[in-house]
């Protein structure tokens, strides 16, 4: 599908952008592994998540879904049953990575693919800790790629030095810690978003947090919680650099999730001249939530590195267009994690900044931003939805106007987003 974004001469009114992806999901897991029901609110109904229910389903679990309410029965950390077919996870690296770590603690065999995208992601990463807990997984004909097969087993208990800050890694062998036979310890070299912590915390699991290290205690009793799932903040990145690019714009963003360990674009919007205000600060289901008023600002450029990396990988493509059209040089490093992505999002980003009339040069863990006025012109998407609504943005932000290739890809996490950014 191609989309051609016109240039905006102003953005004004309010939204409610769609629920947190990364919650969403692990609202799903760990209500199949706990004991009751759980409902959620606000759940995501875009493709990685409905991956996530499906696979769930095809564990033995009973899920209600209409809309963005769930309903999940779970059946206690020993409830799931073996798949008779292949779990298709998609496009969700999500899904796969801390699936993963659940399905090595079961008494079953199972296995994990997805979409040609997931088939080039690496797998390392989960199957060494894992590996050393005990488990039998293994990547596509000895590669360390999907679809990877796995053999649950008595796990045992590890103390696991990430070499990369991930959310996704953290939260695997969290998950299969719960199996094991003794405590489990995961270090980070940065602090990667904390919602699993956060979750299994509710549930009921006994978790220590000492600096960036995490140990969960084995064999927890789960017990089932009402989740509220607030706006994904990686949705609502696109919504807060296009108030800020378009003149006059005036845009309010309501229910947010400014976790701590996500809030990394509000603080780069800050450093490069934006005042953001915050309103109706609250909890929800024990995370941080506000509703956030943008207004249009002039943005100068800026240097991205070091621990605040994680707390925003997926806004990096669009605060690149933000660097883009801000005043001076922005540049990007120790993002390195930005190659393993739905794209290598390095490549794809810069060379659609140069599409549309920017200079920009990749780097090995970064890039570097020259700003100015982006004139416009075509660019692929590439299959990555977070691209697709980035150069939305800059669409916005052009004199001419973007056309989008493969727009479509905005369905895995943001279905309605272009019906979103049409009504401001």
């Amino acid at each position: 599908m191609h989309m051609e974004i016109k240039p905006a001469s102003s953005m004004q009114g309010e939204l409610t952008v769609p629920g947190d992806k990364s919650i969403s999901h692990r609202a799903v897991m760990l209500g199949a592994i706990a004991e009751g029901k759980t409902h959620v609110t606000g759940f995501l109904p875009g493709a990685d998540c409905l991956s996530t229910i499906d696979s769930f389903r095809k564990l033995g679990i009973e899920i209600e879904h209409e809309g963005t309410t769930v309903t999940v029965k779970g059946k206690g950390l020993d409830g799931l049953r073996a798949p008779t077919s292949v779990l298709n996870v998609g496009n969700s690296g999500t899904t796969m990575r801390l699936l993963s770590g659940i399905l090595s603690g079961q008494s079953f065999q199972a296995v994990l693919d997805g979409d040609a995208s997931i088939r080039k992601r690496p797998m390392k990463r989960i199957i060494t800790p894992l590996s050393a807990m005990g488990a039998e997984i293994f990547g596509h004909d000895g590669t360390e790629c999907a679809p990877l097969s796995i053999t649950g087993s008595r796990l045992h208990g590890i103390s696991y030095a990430s070499p990369v800050a991930s959310a996704q890694v953290k939260s695997c062998i969290l998950l299969a810690g719960l199996y094991a036979d003794g405590e489990t310890t995961v270090t980070e070299p940065a602090l990667s978003r904390d919602h699993t912590e956060r979750m299994l915390s509710a549930c009921g699991a006994v978790l220590k947090v000492d600096g960036l290290s995490v140990t969960v205690q084995p064999r927890p009793r789960l017990i089932a919680q009402n989740v509220v799932v607030p706006g994904d903040i990686s949705s609502a990145a696109y919504f807060i650099a296009a108030a800020l690019l378009v003149p006059g714009s005036e845009v309010r963003i309501k229910n947010v999730g400014i976790n701590p360990t996500r809030d990394g674009i509000l603080k780069v919007a800050a450093a490069m001249g934006a005042e953001i205000e915050y309103q109706n600060r609250r909890e929800a289901s024990g995370e941080p939530v506000a509703d956030l008023l943008v207004r249009t600002a002039p943005l100068h450029g800026t240097r991205i590195a070091g621990d605040l990396i994680p707390t925003l990988i997926d806004e990096l493509p669009v605060i690149a267009v933000m660097a883009a059209c801000a005043e001076g040089e922005t540049e990007i490093r120790d993002a390195a994690e930005l190659k393993v992505k739905e794209t290598d999002r390095i490549a794809t980003v810069v060379q659609n900044l140069q599409a549309v009339g920017i200079e920009a040069e990749p780097l090995a863990d970064g890039m570097v931003i020259r700003g100015g006025r982006i004139r416009g012109g075509e660019i692929e998407a590439f299959g990555d939805h977070r691209i697709a609504m980035a150069f939305a943005v800059a669409g916005l932000a052009s004199k001419e106007g973007v056309k989008i290739k493969g727009a479509e890809a905005v369905s895995v996490s943001y279905p309605s987003f272009f019906a979103d950014l049409a009504g401001l």
